[in-house]
């Protein structure tokens, strides 16, 4: 994709709270002005509060990727190849749908932590960015991403964790603070 087309991409990233809820921002501020926008989820369980709360919104379409069964790094051989084959098959479902549907603002949530961890492979990733860069808007979010999507980035934001409750007070994850 060239750096002169009209569509931008946006990567948030980094080890701070709030990657996901800067592109849900950017998601809202489109059905705002009437757009259609597509929001797929990676490597999370799709039960988050601004996933109900899209859903319910004229105008967006949410994906969610099959539920995965605790962290990459918690799991056998087995299930990492299960996990590895159905995150680069919700891509490619993904790549579809955003083709057929033709959403002028789409959030990839998650897609880089998928790269990062080798859930997805790198060419099925530039294809969806690629096919997603074609129609509209586009955003990618997760913990670390890698060098060529950085390098592919119009505006990249990293988000550095300075303090949280989880690290300092051993606090988990909060219902509609977190998640």
């Amino acid at each position: 994709m060239s750096k002169e087309s009209i569509h931008k991409l946006h990567v948030y990233w980094g080890d701070g709270k709030g990657k996901t809820t800067a592109a849900m921002g950017l998601a809202l501020r489109a059905l705002g002005h009437g757009q259609k926008v597509l929001i797929a989820q990676f490597m999370k369980n799709g039960n988050s509060g601004e996933l109900k709360a899209f859903k319910s919104l004229s105008g967006a379409i949410v994906i969610t990727a099959p539920p995965m069964n605790g962290f990459t790094f918690q799991m056998g051989h087995e299930e990492l190849r299960l996990t590895r084959e159905r995150q680069n098959a919700f891509a490619r479902e993904a790549r579809r749908i955003i083709a057929e549907e033709r959403p002028l603002t789409i959030l990839l949530d998650g897609l880089a932590i998928a790269l990062s961890t080798g859930m997805v492979e790198e060419a099925a990733a530039r294809a969806l960015i690629e096919e997603s860069l074609l129609h509209g808007e586009t955003a990618v979010t997760g913990y670390s991403a890698p060098d060529w999507l950085l390098d592919m980035a119009d505006y990249e934001s990293q988000i550095i964790m300075r303090r949280h409750p989880y690290v300092t007070e051993g606090l988990p994850a909060r219902e509609g603070v977190e998640w």
